[in-house]
């Protein structure tokens, strides 16, 4: 499918309108629609791997529960209008199969890849915590099993590094937990995966 004439800027409601018509998917910066990176270059083996992990890990995990995990098919409308696309998304409400946004992204994940790793770290990050609904933020290192956990509490957010293949993560806010042993399943490291828990 060919892609439409792009306005030179649009609304949130606009762009889900004009990104139905498109062949790959975008995000909504500014009011005007930006490619992925991964839908220009697509996903190295590595960010392939953990993305796959971690989708079918929850998807067992939150069987029979209210909340579901999405690929970056589905996208998350933050408070500046913005129209980001996680690598996985947690949504908590369940929208009608049309949909092309989640309507409580609960739980945010970035799978982080060296070419995006700045920006999803700190802007993307920043956005995410600005929405009501995300109360956690995980950032995946793809090179080391290390995750960072940003958590939303009473007194802010606060962030958390996981270290190690004995560690798990704790994501009570959606009744289940996340073994590094299971994100970083079939993948091996140059160096010794230190046996860590929390940082």
């Amino acid at each position: 499918m060919s892609e439409a004439r792009t306005p030179k800027r649009m609304t949130p409601d606009e762009f889900f309108v004009w990104q139905a018509e498109q062949d790959r998917n975008y995000e909504l910066v500014d009011g005007v629609p930006v490619a992925t990176p991964k839908a220009m270059t697509g996903a190295s083996r590595r960010h392939d791997t953990v993305t796959v992990n971690v989708l079918t890990t929850l998807r067992e995990k939150l069987r029979g529960k209210p909340c579901r995990p999405h690929t970056d098919d589905i996208a998350v409308r933050n408070p500046n209008a913005n129209i980001r696309r996680p690598d996985l998304v947690v949504d908590c409400r369940s929208q009608p199969d049309q949909s092309m946004e989640a309507a409580v992204p609960r739980v945010l994940i970035e799978v982080l890849s060296p070419s995006t790793m700045r920006f999803d770290r700190f802007q993307k990050v920043e956005e995410y915590k600005r929405h009501e609904a995300v109360d956690v933020v995980l950032l995946i290192d793809t090179q080391s099993p290390n995750v960072i956990v940003w958590r939303r509490g009473s007194a802010g957010w606060a962030s958390e590094t996981f270290k190690g293949l004995a560690a798990a993560i704790p994501l009570g806010e959606i009744e289940a937990d996340l073994a590094m042993a299971e994100i970083y399943e079939d993948l091996g490291f140059d160096g010794p995966a230190a046996e860590t828990g929390p940082a």
